[in-house]
């Protein structure tokens, strides 16, 4: 994944400005990644991502995310029928375009 990929797709957040702010603010707790931008509180998909760049800009070490934006995206969709995004939860009544 590049800087300028995007990480929450559901806000649009790139690797660049979460490496950023995690170098900038280092989180105590990856749920204060969501302060950035908002990412991480649509859809919970790139939470897991969130929560290692938070690690990584605690440690202090490189992050390694090797997988292209379009893998990220496919498995995103793979996420969103798996718990029926359009019809449950957050999403419902919702038409995510990019589900």
């Amino acid at each position: 994944m590049e800087l300028d990929d995007e990480v929450c797709l559901c806000y649009h957040v790139t690797l660049r400005k979460l490496l950023n702010y995690a170098h900038r603010t280092r989180p105590r707790h990856a749920s204060q990644m969501s302060e950035c931008l908002g990412a991480g509180t649509g859809c919970g998909w790139c939470v897991s991502t969130l929560t290692r760049i938070a690690e990584c800009a605690e440690r202090g070490s490189p992050l390694d995310l090797p997988i292209r934006p379009e893998e990220y995206a496919s498995a995103r969709r793979d996420y969103h029928k798996k718990i029926k995004w359009s019809e449950s939860g957050a999403g419902a009544g919702r038409a995510d375009s990019d589900a």
